[in-house]
């Protein structure tokens, strides 16, 4: 009898394939992250190597959900367009199609589980490597041995139907109502791809199933069709703290995966019979003579044995038609809507329609969410470019404490300017602590060593461009306190401070063009960062050795001169927090690239 140990037997095997999947896919990601951020950047020129893009991408990490989460983050990021994006994901739904080709191969001709403790062997070790691809290759070893080893432990508990017979009648109530039953296991497959969240557990599921006897195979293709539908969810959820452009990429998604998949079910009797030919027409045996054949309870030695039970040779054929209904179901979607991408993207728009008022923008961070962080290692991006906005916020904060320092007091555009560094300052501080959050988030997913030291390198720059946040804000209240007792400059005053926020702003220009190429840069702009540093420290020396000469000659009085000096001072706080920040891009990042 089947017992309730056998039942949570099965889900344990379930939970080692999905664990399996996941650790495979990881260490591929972690071998290949930055390759797989740089080949997603170039190769979706335009709508066809796009889609050869995701094929390859997909292909590669084994997990159409990790590629449109990827996808998703680019598009959020601001990298990648949303007809770039569809493509890709028209491409990665044909890709998805190796991982079932992968199980179907191995699942009957050859065990691979006999050989896991043999790649085991040659797996773990490779964690204790020092160089972190071995490491990752080592994980990516244990993952594949730990799939097959799921898979080989979920058709061993999966109930033998032949000695519980109750179960087959009880399945029987659902596999004979005809088109009602393709629906039924259609939406099967849609709930149970959605639990997973992987097509692919579906698939090797499904494959036991079908392979046992437990249900024919025209039910089989009807469970994938319907995940093929489920596995929308993974994106859906990484969109759903995205910006606009990333949940209109979930959509177009969904809006591919749901149309072909409902086109397919008005004509499913007559397409499961295509793969059913083209099985036959490479195996010898067509998949849907084995129900037949089961029903009728004939006798054959190609389709079941004395038993009554499937033969090696039909399980084979099975697994070959089930891997085909994919393939052949996602390239002639691929080749039908691939012509429709612009009127995707116009659907799309019009579902996922833009807000009016933008006005919290300011507010949000717009490249990161939390819902992103589903593929850690490719979320780097997100950051990355969020610093950037971040460093570009703060350079507006500069260039309004300048304003101020021209500006005279007890007028109108004095406090308004005041305000806002004021409203600046705030979200500066916010942006610190949610894109810090982000990072430790990261920090505690499955990184590779270079990219921990780039996520402890982000970290460290955000906190130098808060402290430029910071010092632009004390430029605003030294001034507030200067008004406030009634001291005004004079022409040279306001003529040094000019030459002062000059310097200053030449140095976060070029702060600014080190940020945008932050992986690659340029050895120019870091030496022009030291010089520019170096230029701000002597003019901020000349003028305080001038300010006492000044005051005993008369030129202003000695509370002025405090003034004066106080936002000297801050000015080249503002150069060494730049400098700051261009040492934590210069070690954290251009230091692992060099090794």
């Amino acid at each position: 009898m089947y017992s309730i140990i056998d039942f949570i037997s099965l889900l344990g095997a379930v939970g080692l394939f999905l664990y399996g999947m996941k650790v495979m896919s990881e260490g591929l990601q972690k071998v290949a992250g930055d390759r797989l951020r740089t080949i997603l950047g170039i190769m979706t020129r335009n709508r066809f190597t796009g889609v050869l893009t995701g094929i390859l991408i997909t292909a590669l990490i084994q997990s159409s959900s990790a590629s449109t989460v990827m996808v998703v983050s680019f598009v959020n990021a601001g990298l990648m367009s949303l007809s770039q994006a569809m493509a890709v994901i028209f491409g990665a739904n044909v890709g998805t199609t190796v991982t079932t080709w992968i199980i179907s191969a191995f699942s009957f001709e050859v065990s691979i589980s006999d050989y896991s403790i043999v790649m085991l062997a040659i797996g773990v070790p490779m964690l204790f490597m020092k160089k972190s691809t071995y490491k990752s290759l080592g994980e990516f070893l244990i993952g594949f041995c730990f799939l097959f080893m799921g898979l080989d432990l979920i058709s061993k508990y999966v109930p033998d139907l032949q000695q519980n017979p109750q179960m087959l009648e009880f399945l029987q109530n659902y596999t004979s109502m005809g088109y009602g039953s393709v629906l039924i296991f259609f939406f099967v497959g849609i709930v149970l791809t959605m639990v997973a969240q992987s097509s692919a557990a579906t698939f090797a599921i499904t494959l036991i199933m079908c392979s046992q006897g437990w249900i024919p195979f025209t039910l089989g293709c009807a469970i994938i069709l319907g995940g093929n539908i489920g596995t929308t969810i993974t994106p859906i959820l990484a969109s759903m703290s995205g910006n606009l452009a990333a949940k209109r990429t979930a959509m177009g998604h969904v809006l591919f995966n749901v149309l072909g998949s409902v086109i397919v079910l008005f004509i499913f009797a007559p397409f499961v019979a295509l793969v059913a030919d083209i099985t036959q027409g490479c195996t010898g045996i067509n998949p849907t003579d084995i129900s037949a054949a089961q029903d009728r309870q004939l006798a054959n030695s190609t389709l079941l044995n004395p038993e009554g039970g499937i033969t090696a040779a039909a399980q084979s054929s099975i697994a070959f038609g089930l891997a085909m209904f994919p393939t052949v179901f996602n390239t002639l979607n691929l080749l039908v809507m691939i012509w429709f991408t612009k009127l995707y993207v116009k659907i799309v728009c019009w579902i996922i329609p833009a807000k009016h008022s933008e006005q919290n923008e300011e507010f949000t961070l717009k490249y990161i969410g939390r819902g992103l962080l589903s593929a850690s290692e490719l979320n780097i991006t997100q950051a990355q470019e969020e610093i950037v906005l971040y460093g570009e916020r703060v350079n507006r904060m500069l260039g309004m404490a300048e304003k101020l320092v021209n500006t005279k007091a007890d007028t109108d555009e004095y406090q308004e300017t005041f305000n806002r560094i004021a409203k600046y300052e705030d979200i500066s501080d916010r942006m610190e602590i949610e894109i810090g959050k982000f990072l430790n988030q990261l920090a505690e997913g499955r990184l590779s060593p270079e990219s921990k030291l780039r996520v402890s390198g982000m970290l460290r720059i955000i906190s130098e461009i808060e402290s430029i946040a910071d010092s632009c804000f004390n430029i605003a209240k030294t001034l507030s306190r200067k008004n406030q007792v009634k001291v005004h400059f004079n022409e040279g005053i306001h003529k040094e401070l000019n030459k002062m926020f000059t310097l200053v702003n030449g140095a976060m220009d070029n702060l600014m063009a080190l940020l945008k190429e932050m992986e690659n840069p340029q050895p120019q702009l870091v030496i022009n960062a030291y010089n520019k540093e170096r230029e701000i420290n002597n003019y901020r020396n000349k003028l305080r050795d001038a300010n006492i000469d000044n005051i005993n000659n008369h030129e202003y009085d000695y509370q002025e001169g405090i003034f004066f000096m106080d936002l000297v001072g801050e000015a080249e706080k503002l150069g060494d927090f730049i400098l700051n920040v261009v040492e934590g891009v210069k070690h954290q990042f251009k230091a692992p690239a060099a090794v």
